[in-house]
């Protein structure tokens, strides 16, 4: 094998590829990336830990076809250090694999091939759906950071997909917090799927570096997915299982409605969480009476006092939250005026839009001590 490619691009390439390589696996040849020089002028990276697999297809003038599995952190950091001028890549006779440029030549370990994962393989394809990229951004980036970072917790680590005849949902939830966001779709046929919120941030950053317009492409088999983003694919497994009933968890009887100003509202949660954090659980303490909204938080190191004018139907009330929560919520939403609702001081909150249905949020609240 034999080719040379431009720095920037195969640096591109990289970046994009070594996402799906695995930095726990006992298997050598899982840390590696696996080019393959096509005789179509075409370089295909490929890396995959198994559970999700990228491959990225580039511009290169094949000298001579063949293929080699190279170690992903020392051949991309190689790549990188490099000058901005074409690199040469050919595979050594002895198992090495020489990289070259005018000034600079490195030889580097390869790998077997033939132990190397297939990963071109897709399952056959029951669903074929289009989505606009900008929106999956931006529903992925205002529900992953609601499901669960445990991995014990099984299906509340993945964001459900529910595609309609006419919108399109992905909702994430915890046990502390739930998260929702709706777009409108027109789609053939209704679908879901789950897929866990560390892969689904992975494919928006792979949307963000990847400068082609094109809409997100996304094969759905009945275990696997292929995403397809301009020249990149990323296969995955889904995740099995039946996610959480949240239809019944957001709760349609609060009758306590508070619109207030979503950038005010974050800052002065903000300046109380200073203190909230010296504290066991982050705690703050609202209390709604007339039309104020006060935010109080103490600790051993002091205490802070925030008032913030609102406008509010229903009854008073005082109710206590993790902070860290309510911030989470405030800054994935773009509204700049917000609805809260809540029943009483031990019942969950609910986020929406003053008008519209486009997100849902719902913060359960902490028991407060006396403050």
């Amino acid at each position: 094998m034999k080719f040379t490619c431009s720095q920037q691009t195969m640096t591109k390439a990289l970046n994009t590829v070594s996402k799906a390589v695995s930095n726990r696996t006992t298997l050598p040849v899982l840390k590696g990336i696996l080019l393959e020089a096509k005789n179509d002028g075409k370089l295909v990276m490929s890396a995959s830990d198994l559970e999700i697999s990228i491959r990225k297809e580039i511009d290169a003038e094949i000298i001579e076809a063949g293929s080699t599995v190279v170690g992903s952190k020392l051949f991309s950091d190689i790549v990188r250090k490099l000058p901005n001028e074409e690199i040469s890549v050919e595979t050594i006779d002895d198992g090495t694999v020489s990289v070259r440029t005018n000034s600079s030549e490195f030889t580097v370990v390869s790998f077997p091939v033939d132990e190397f994962p297939k990963i071109g393989e897709k399952e056959e394809t029951d669903t074929q759906l289009i989505f606009d990229k900008n929106i999956f951004k931006d529903m992925v980036r205002k529900t992953s950071f609601a499901a669960s970072i445990d991995e014990s917790k099984g299906i509340l680590v993945g964001i459900l997909t529910e595609i309609g005849k006419d919108s399109v949902s992905m909702v994430a939830l915890d046990g502390f917090r739930l998260a929702l966001s709706r777009e409108n779709m027109i789609s053939v046929e209704e679908n879901s799927f789950i897929i866990s919120a560390k892969v689904m941030n992975e494919i928006s950053k792979i949307i963000s570096e990847d400068e082609i317009e094109d809409d997100l492409s996304i094969s759905m088999g009945t275990k696997k997915a292929t995403f397809t983003i301009g020249t990149t694919e990323v296969m995955l497994r889904l995740m099995e299982g039946e996610f959480i009933r949240y239809k019944d968890i957001i709760p349609k009887d609060n009758d306590i409605d508070v619109i207030v100003g979503k950038t005010i509202l974050l800052e002065s949660i903000e300046r109380a969480s200073l203190l909230a954090r010296e504290g066991k659980n982050n705690l703050i303490k609202m209390a709604l009476k007339n039309d104020l909204l006060t935010i109080t938080s103490r600790s051993e190191e002091g205490n802070v006092k925030e008032e913030i004018v609102v406008e509010k139907t229903g009854n008073d009330l005082e109710i206590g939250f993790n902070s860290k929560f309510v911030i989470d919520v405030l800054k994935a939403i773009d509204d700049e005026e917000i609805l809260m609702k809540f029943k009483t001081g031990t019942s969950p909150c609910l986020v929406t839009p003053v008008d519209g249905n486009s997100y849902e949020y719902l913060i359960l609240p902490v028991r407060i001590p006396s403050m």
